[in-house]
C-alpha cells in the first residue's frame, strides 16, 4: 500500500488510531473502485470465501467488536442469535439512518469510501448465509446515496456482486434503500417496518426480535456503517490480533464526533479506552474556547446522559474502585456506563459556561417531540409535554412547580414504551433536572406559581440568556 498523505487542515492527530477513517481526506483518493483496488480493496473478500462461514463469525467473536450505533452489543454475538435449522431467507440490513444528534461519523464512510463498507458488508453476509442484503441511508444523505450506488454497480462489475461471486458459489445482492428522514428508523425494528413499506413503528420484543423475526418476519441482522467496516479489518489481521487494540471489553477503535465549544471540534478515530474524556477535549480538540470553562459534556449523543463538569465518579470494582473527576473518564462503553451516561454513537458535546442549561434542554426536547413516531402514549404525549414545559421555561413563562413536574412527565416515559425511543427522550431530561436543577428553577418566576398559564402562548425573547 502507498503512503498515506492528506489533506492541508485535515491530518489526523498524533494521538489517533485510523482504521476505518484511514481514507477519509486522504490526498489523492476517489470513491472509485479502481482507486479501492490499487489500495488492497476486497482482498479480505478474498481470503473470507475460502473460509468456512463460521470461523468467520468466530473471527469477530475472538475480536469482541461491539456496536458503533449506540447500544454497544457484541457483534458476533448478535450473528449468532439466527435459529438454528433455520430455512427461511437471512437479510443483513445496514443502518445507515444516522441521525444521533451531535453524530456525524458514518456519513464520511459513505461520501468517501464506500468500498470499505460494501466489502465488509460482503464479507458479514457471507458468514451469516444472507443473499440479500440492504444498506437503509436517511433521505437527508442524497449525495451519499448515490455514491454508495455507483460503488455498488462497480463491485457487481468486478464481479464482487451478483452471482456466484469470485466463482465462489456464493450470491448475493445489495440494494440500496432511502429512508423518510425519521429519527425512529434508526431503531432496528422501526427500520425494518419502514424497509417493508409502512410506517416506522418499532415492533415489540419480544417476539418480533429482528434475529429471530426481523425483515418479512424472516430472520435479519441489523448493523449500522462503522460496524460493517470493522469486519474487514479484523479478517485482515485475525480477531486475537484486532482485540489487543482497545482495552479488555473495549476492543479496537471508534469513532468520536466532537462538537459545541471546544477550539477544533471534529473527527477523531482513537483506540477504545486508551485516551480520556480531558485528553480528547484538551489535546485532540485544543481545550475550551478563550476565556471560558468546562460545564457539562454529553458524551454519546444527545440521549445520553449529561455529565456535570464538577463531579466525580467512581469506576472499577472492590479493590479496583476509584474515584475519578470528568477529565480522567477513559472514552470506552464500560467506564461511561459506570458513570452514568453511555458511549452511545459516539457523539461528545461540550458544553462551557456560557450555556443556558434550559435552552440546552429546550432545544433537545423540541427535537424529541418532533421525532417521536406518536405510537406509544407516554412517548407521544410526554415528549411534547416536556417541549411545552421548557418552551414556557426559556421564555420566562415557567413557575418553580414546573422543573419537578418536569422530572415527573420523564419518569413517566421512561420503560413504558415499546421502543428505546421512550428512554431516549426521557434521559436527557431527568439527568438535567439531577445535575442542574437550582439553574432550572433559577430561570422559573415564583410569581407564577398557581397562576394559569396557557403552555401555547410565546412571549417574544422574554427570560432568554
Amino acid at each position: 500500500m502507498s503512503e498515506i498523505t492528506y489533506k492541508s487542515g485535515y491530518e489526523p492527530h498524533a494521538r489517533e488510531h485510523r482504521v476505518i477513517f484511514r481514507n477519509v481526506d486522504r490526498v489523492g483518493w476517489d470513491t472509485s473502485i479502481d482507486t479501492a483496488l490499487a489500495d488492497g480493496a476486497y482482498e479480505q473478500l478474498r481470503k473470507a470465501l475460502t473460509m468456512e462461514p463460521a470461523a468467520v463469525t468466530d473471527e469477530v467473536k475472538k475480536a469482541g467488536l461491539r456496536g458503533r450505533g449506540g447500544a454497544g452489543f457484541p457483534a458476533g454475538v448478535k450473528w449468532g442469535f439466527i435459529p438454528k435449522g433455520n430455512t427461511k431467507p437471512v437479510y443483513l440490513i445496514c443502518n445507515a439512518d444516522e441521525s444521533e444528534p451531535g453524530t456525524f461519523k458514518d456519513r464520511y464512510i459513505l461520501h468517501q469510501d464506500p468500498h470499505q463498507l460494501l466489502e465488509g458488508m460482503i464479507i458479514s453476509c457471507f458468514a451469516t448465509g444472507v443473499h440479500l442484503a440492504y444498506i437503509y441511508i436517511r433521505e437527508e444523505f442524497p449525495m451519499a446515496a448515490k455514491i454508495v450506488e455507483k460503488a455498488i454497480a462497480e463491485a457487481h462489475e468486478k464481479g464482487f456482486l451478483g452471482k456466484n461471486i469470485l466463482d465462489s458459489g456464493f450470491d448475493l445482492e445489495i440494494y440500496v434503500h432511502r429512508g423518510a428522514g425519521a429519527y425512529i428508523c434508526g431503531e432496528e425494528t422501526g427500520l425494518i417496518e419502514s424497509l417493508e413499506g409502512k410506517r416506522a413503528y418499532p415492533r415489540i420484543k419480544p417476539p418480533y426480535f429482528p434475529a429471530a423475526m426481523g425483515l418479512y418476519l424472516c430472520p435479519t441482522i441489523v448493523n449500522n456503517v462503522e460496524t460493517l467496516c470493522h469486519v474487514k479489518h479484523i479478517l485482515e489481521i485475525g480477531g486475537e490480533e484486532w482485540a489487543k487494540t482497545g482495552t479488555k471489553n473495549n476492543t479496537g477503535t471508534r469513532i468520536l464526533c466532537v462538537s459545541g465549544d471546544v477550539q477544533k471540534p471534529g473527527y477523531f478515530e482513537i483506540e477504545v479506552g486508551k485516551l480520556t474524556l480531558g485528553e480528547v477535549i484538551n489535546d485532540m480538540c485544543g481545550g475550551m474556547k478563550p476565556g471560558r470553562t468546562l460545564k457539562a459534556v454529553i458524551p454519546g449523543g444527545s440521549s445520553s446522559k449529561v455529565l456535570r463538569a464538577d463531579e466525580t465518579f467512581t469506576i472499577g470494582r472492590g479493590d479496583d474502585a476509584k474515584q475519578i473527576s470528568i477529565w480522567d473518564i477513559p472514552m470506552d462503553f464500560d467506564s461511561l456506563a459506570a458513570c452514568g451516561s453511555m458511549a452511545g454513537s459516539g457523539g461528545v458535546i461540550v458544553i462551557d459556561d456560557s450555556r443556558s442549561i434550559s435552552w440546552i434542554l429546550n432545544n433537545i426536547n423540541n427535537f424529541y417531540a418532533h421525532e417521536s413516531c406518536g405510537q406509544c402514549t407516554p412517548c407521544r404525549e410526554g415528549s411534547l409535554w416536556m417541549k411545552k414545559i421548557t418552551d414556557r421555561l426559556v421564555t420566562g413563562q415557567a413557575s418553580p412547580s414546573d422543573i419537578p413536574r418536569l422530572d415527573k412527565v420523564a419518569r413517566s416515559i421512561e420503560g413504558r414504551t415499546i421502543c428505546a425511543f421512550g428512554e431516549a427522550c426521557s434521559w436527557p431530561t431527568e439527568a438535567f433536572i439531577e445535575k442542574f436543577r437550582d439553574e432550572l428553577v433559577g430561570d422559573t418566576r415564583p410569581e407564577l406559581e398557581g397562576a394559569v398559564v396557557n403552555p401555547e402562548t410565546r412571549i417574544a425573547n422574554a427570560g432568554l440568556k
